[in-house]
């Protein structure tokens, strides 16, 4: 009788042990969930201010350089279409020496510019200094220098300006996030950017994101320009294309909302890091054109195991 009154204190001893063992596990586990909901809500809430979208989703992973094709349509108020087509080959120089990147293009289109090339090289803000660029002209047969005297001045004769497709830092320019517009059911994250110096171009822009299938999906699809008065000035749509793991354009209409005028660029053909080197942004690459360019290298085809 002694013996099963022990046992039954022992068995009643261990469920009360395995019970508050089961109570700690269900609190540490019920902690652990709030903390990760809390880090989850700070990191929501840090990334939804204007500079935490604008680093997240105005800045993406371009490739380390680019080859492909590049097409530029320039639309009159009267409705005339211009177009010029490119190889076009682009390298990311990370900031060595104060260079942010550099860029070539070689006229396909149209035939009696063929031969003609275009060299860019752009500068990190820290730098201070305009972009420096260079065409070369098969007809007399030189290479020009063409300055850049303001930041404002258009880009290929396009509604783009070298400001515009250039590298602005974050910190030169107040952001503000302004809430979701949702429009057809598809919602946009809008942030409201205005310029801190004294005689801007621009008096704000405002940017629209789409955040994808997560964070790190986002992107800027649209870009609203006012002049420093406040008022509309024109309107950029962008469409991308993920090539392997870089995002790049893949078509970017900019419409002028004064003058009725619009340029729509093209990129297609697309190739990212693919080894071009730092001495092939020269000016001989710019005479003798795109056939200095090494060819890609050829993929292997992965063979397929052999049955027996």
């Amino acid at each position: 009788m002694l013996k099963q009154e022990v046992l039954s204190q022992y068995i009643m001893s261990s469920w009360r042990r395995s019970q508050f063992a089961a109570r700690e596990l269900s609190m540490l586990l019920v902690i652990l969930l709030l903390l990760l909901v809390g880090q989850s809500l700070q990191a929501a809430e840090e990334l939804l201010t204007g500079e935490g979208l604008l680093k997240q989703c105005a800045s993406k992973y371009p490739g380390e350089d680019q080859r492909s094709r590049f097409t530029v349509l320039l639309r009159d108020s009267k409705g005339n279409v211009k177009k010029s087509e490119y190889l076009r080959i682009w390298k990311d120089f990370k900031g060595r020496d104060g260079v942010a990147d550099k860029m070539i293009l070689f006229t396909i289109f149209p035939p009696e510019a063929k031969g003609a090339s275009f060299m860019r090289v752009g500068y990190v803000p820290a730098v201070n200094k305009s972009v420096d660029q260079w065409i070369y002209l098969p007809v007399l047969k030189k290479i020009r220098r063409v300055s850049i005297r303001n930041p404002s001045d258009s880009f290929l004769n396009s509604n783009l300006t070298y400001a515009d497709v250039g590298e602005r830092a974050l910190e030169m320019d107040t952001h503000k996030y302004l809430g979701v517009r949702d429009i057809k059911g598809k919602q946009f994250h809008i942030v409201e950017s205005t310029p801190k110096e004294a005689n801007p171009q621009y008096g704000k822009r405002v940017f629209w994101f789409t955040q994808g299938e997560d964070w790190s999906q986002c992107v800027n699809v649209r870009i609203d320009y006012y002049d420093p008065e406040g008022k509309a000035l024109k309107e950029q749509f962008i469409k991308w294309q993920q090539v392997d793991e870089a995002w790049v354009w893949d078509r970017v209409l900019v419409r002028n909302v004064r003058t009725k005028t619009a340029s729509m660029f093209q990129i297609s053909g697309v190739a990212i890091n693919t080894g071009l080197e730092d001495g092939l942004f020269s000016e001989r690459t710019l005479i003798k054109g795109p056939a200095v360019v090494p060819e890609l290298p050829v993929k292997k085809k992965e063979e397929k195991p052999v049955v027996k």
